[in-house]
């Protein structure tokens, strides 16, 4: 956490006057109604929502500071204060439309904290739901055009496992790449209840260009600082069905929804007709939204970003 510094109010208030961060205070007094109200209902989901807003809003404000004080040694650079400026206004934009993704969540979701109960004793060893099989040795092979390149995606179930929370989970790597250079490397580890539900317990991730880690953002392991695990796959999907597949608040948030449960797909792997339909949201990217469709006997087949139209789909099955 970075360390938040102010200035007395006199000089704060002289400050603004001189930069113009009138602009600053009245954009968040505009949010804070908001977050007021959203503190005084009395669930802990919204509760949630509102305190990683102040989270937000407390890490743009000591970006801005940090960068206000390199901005003051940077004289000749005239532009220096209104690009900090800038991007503090967008990610206070950012904080808000984050917030706006996470309450509306707690609609279907309910007012309860998410804390799942996990025992070991009700984890089986291997992931055999019709709609995600994990049979290890298997790989998933994906392409599609996007805007970045050609996507590869090759989601290669290991036979390696990993004990998280005490529960025996299977270990996937999931590598994509980007006309032929690695954009991605990740480890996925995934267990399946006695019940069917198919369990995601934490990721490992790592995204590249020219061969460099350029962040682990996403990256977690359930048990470890608050994050916990979330259900990828239902035993028996319900049409509005909405459920967390991961939580680590500000790192790891994806939500799913349960659209139809009887949809039709042609991908260049085969035809196939009875398959789940879900769409994926996440606080993190408020602007994401993605249809999955996934086939008896199968799993995952296509992927399709309702943004852009881009579409990743199942090529082959080794």
């Amino acid at each position: 956490m970075k360390n938040h510094f102010s200035k007395t109010r006199s000089s704060t208030v002289a400050d603004c006057l001189q930069r113009g961060l009138y602009v600053i205070v009245i954009s968040m007094a505009f949010f804070l109604p908001g977050l007021a109200g959203a503190e005084e209902l009395g669930n802990v989901c919204t509760k949630t929502s509102a305190g990683v807003l102040k989270s937000c809003r407390s890490s743009a404000e000591a970006d801005y500071l940090l960068a206000k004080a390199r901005c003051d040694n940077s004289p000749a650079d005239s532009g220096c204060l209104q690009q900090a400026l800038a991007n503090k206004n967008e990610t206070l934009r950012d904080c808000k439309d984050q917030f706006d993704v996470r309450k509306d969540a707690c609609g279907p979701l309910g007012p309860a904290a998410y804390d799942p109960e996990i025992d070991p004793a009700n984890f089986t060893t291997k992931i055999d739901n019709p709609l995600f099989p994990l049979k290890p040795g298997t790989t998933f092979i994906y392409e599609g055009q996007t805007s970045q390149g050609l996507e590869h995606d090759e989601f290669i179930v290991t036979h390696k496992t990993r004990v998280i929370m005490g529960v025996t989970c299977v270990e996937v790597r999931d590598r994509v790449r980007l006309d032929g250079k690695l954009a991605e490397d990740t480890l996925d580890w995934f267990a399946q209840d006695l019940d069917g539900n198919v369990w995601y317990f934490g990721e490992n991730t790592h995204e590249l260009e020219n061969g460099l880690i350029t962040t682990i953002d996403g990256s977690f392991v359930a048990g470890v600082e608050g994050a916990k695990p979330g259900i990828v796959m239902e035993a028996h999907p319900r049409v509005s069905d909405f459920y967390r597949q991961e939580f680590d608040l500000g790192n790891a948030e994806d939500f799913a929804k349960v659209t139809g449960l009887n949809a039709s797909v042609t991908v260049p792997f085969g035809s196939f007709t009875n398959c789940l339909k879900t769409r994926e949201t996440t606080p993190l990217e408020p602007d994401l939204l993605e249809d999955k469709l996934y086939c008896p006997g199968i799993g995952n087949v296509e992927t399709i970003d309702r943004v852009t139209g881009e579409t990743v789909s199942l090529l082959a099955i080794q």
